[in-house]
């Protein structure tokens, strides 16, 4: 019963961050989901309902990089790939969807290093 209870209350986290949220072709929204071991994000146009660039610590061209997946220092490099992959598609400013997760640990390391890397918030 308990899980359930777990359950309801992150969806409605997330879905009070996501009613604030909508990504434009302007500004997209750079979307966060975290595992106990992964870390995966995505920048979405949800006018069209296309994924525009995306980076985790499972892709290939990252892995080497990575020598442990679910922790800070991951975050950072998922952080600066997506900034890096985002400029390349010429986005330079996105709204951040955290969905039920909070500010802080490595969505907060994420976060800085896409904004250290050039992308806007």
């Amino acid at each position: 019963m308990r899980w359930k209870n777990v359950q309801r209350a992150a969806r409605r986290r997330k879905f009070h961050v996501r009613k604030k949220l909508h990504g434009t072709p302007e500004r997209p929204r750079l979307s966060v989901f975290r595992s106990s071991r992964h870390i995966y994000v995505q920048v979405i146009d949800d006018v069209a309902g296309l994924t525009l660039a995306s980076a985790s610590t499972k892709s290939k061209t990252l892995r080497d990089k990575i020598a442990k997946t679910g922790n800070k220092k991951a975050a950072e490099i998922i952080g600066e790939a997506i900034a890096k992959q985002a400029m390349g598609v010429g986005i330079k400013c996105v709204c951040f969807d955290r969905g039920s997760y909070r500010y802080h640990g490595r969505v907060k390391s994420l976060a800085d290093a896409a904004r250290k890397a050039g992308l806007a918030f």
